[in-house]
């Protein structure tokens, strides 16, 4: 069974905040093209690509793209790793001063406030097809209707629980429902052994990527269909909140912030018998001291015995729109979203391919507990791409905390959420 020692997608869930596109160059608001480039020629790559890539993708994609340049001996590949820390600044400033590189990694969650800049290109008509990659991640390339890049990689959130502990309660499969959900973490807590059931973060940055997926599932959505409105109040919400203030409610999850690693501790020590997280959270536990015949990943349970909804997060490839080189920049994309090439990045660096035939040979399809994300994938959905949710999420984080601590009711909280993300907008 595959380990996952990597860290968390800094990109995905970056809480940086959001810096006006100004300067001598473009300005922040509505230049964001209506409509796909044009298509690019079949020849190929020519010149320099300049990269910019972040993380471990920075580190590794020098090396990696050689191939590229086998395959095309007039192009030159050249990346800078750009800190995650920094990234988001770098690019809001190179897009202001009109001053960029060719392609770029962008966090997903930045994809709207860039593109809505002016400073994306969008996506050559034709040059994939967005059926070849996961719906969910295909969705944060997509600003106003427009696709300004290409997923890369991806990644989602499964319920991790102590098969162990499980047993000890009755339960030889995981839950398939809500009304299931809440059962086994009853019993994990009563009848396994668990100090709490399960641990859910209880507000706090980035809890609305645990919260929002039990709306998703509820059929909530985020924003109308052109996204320029929020759409928050809705009684899917209030459902999906309430049902997720019930886990502090009635002790089952802790009502406080856990420490740093306190979480892998506690999954290990069996204090937390279960809890939702990402494929990072694999190498974590493990390092633990959590036996892998020990625990197991499940996708998350839908509402009434669908499938559950989870979020995706991950990396975009953009071209800048003050690329020197868009075609070759372009043709560089085209082969980092080719199957064969995620699959064989994967390989070197552990990146979930954002592209589904790429997981039908080799480890990621032979490795169940790989499968099981690759299942959840199926059904993801990204926040809204438009240039303010950062903004917006940071609101909901904080009305789920107040919630989960009894300082607010879950129908304030919900009309609160949208009396701001209607004050903030959407951008578009």
């Amino acid at each position: 069974m595959t380990t996952f020692t990597r860290t968390a997608r800094a990109g995905a869930v970056l809480g940086l905040a959001s810096l006006a596109l100004v300067a001598c160059g473009r300005d922040s608001g509505g230049n964001a093209p209506t409509e796909q480039g044009e298509a690019i020629d079949d020849g190929k790559a020519t010149g320099t690509i300049e990269v910019w890539a972040m993380g471990t993708e920075g580190d590794m994609l020098g090396d990696f793209a050689a191939a590229f340049s086998e395959e095309n001996p007039d192009a030159k590949v050249e990346v800078t790793a750009v800190p995650w820390e920094s990234a988001h600044e770098k690019i809001a400033n190179a897009i202001a001063s009109g001053e960029t590189p060719d392609v770029t990694l962008v966090g997903t969650t930045w994809m709207g406030e860039f593109a809505q800049s002016g400073g994306l290109e969008p996506l050559p008509e034709d040059l994939v097809d967005p059926a070849d990659f996961y719906e969910g991640a295909w969705g944060s390339t997509e600003v106003g209707g427009t696709s300004f890049g290409v997923p890369w990689y991806v990644e989602t959130r499964v319920l991790y629980y102590r098969k162990d502990l499980a047993a000890k309660a009755g339960w030889d499969a995981a839950p398939k429902t809500w009304d299931e959900l809440k059962q086994f973490s009853v019993d994990l807590q009563d009848k396994g052994g668990a100090e709490y059931g399960i641990q859910l973060p209880a507000g706090g940055t980035g809890s609305w990527q645990t919260m929002l997926p039990f709306a998703w599932s509820a059929g909530v959505d985020i924003t109308n269909e052109d996204g320029t409105e929020y759409t928050l109040d809705t009684p899917e919400m209030v459902e999906a909140l309430e049902f997720y203030k019930g886990f502090f409610d009635d002790g089952i999850s802790p009502t406080r912030m856990l420490d740093a690693g306190e979480l892998e501790s506690g999954f290990a020590d069996g204090t937390y018998g279960s809890f939702i997280s990402g494929p990072w959270h694999t190498g974590l536990v493990e390092e633990q001291g959590v036996d892998q015949d020990e625990y197991a990943v499940a996708p998350l349970p839908g509402r009434d015995g669908g499938p559950g909804t989870s979020f995706v997060g991950g990396g975009d490839l953009a071209v800048f729109a003050d690329s020197d080189n868009k075609e070759s920049a372009w043709k560089f994309v085209q082969w980092l979203a080719d199957p064969a090439t995620q699959q064989g990045f994967y390989d070197e660096v552990g990146d979930l391919p954002a592209v589904p035939a790429a997981w039908e040979t080799g480890e990621l399809a032979e490795d169940p507990q790989l499968q099981i994300f690759g299942e959840q994938l199926k059904t993801t959905v990204a926040p809204p791409a438009v240039p303010t949710w950062e903004e917006v999420a940071t609101v909901v984080d904080s009305e789920v905390e107040k919630t989960t601590k009894g300082d607010t009711s879950v129908e304030d909280a919900v009309a609160e959420m949208q009396r701001q993300a209607a004050q903030i907008g959407t951008g578009l």
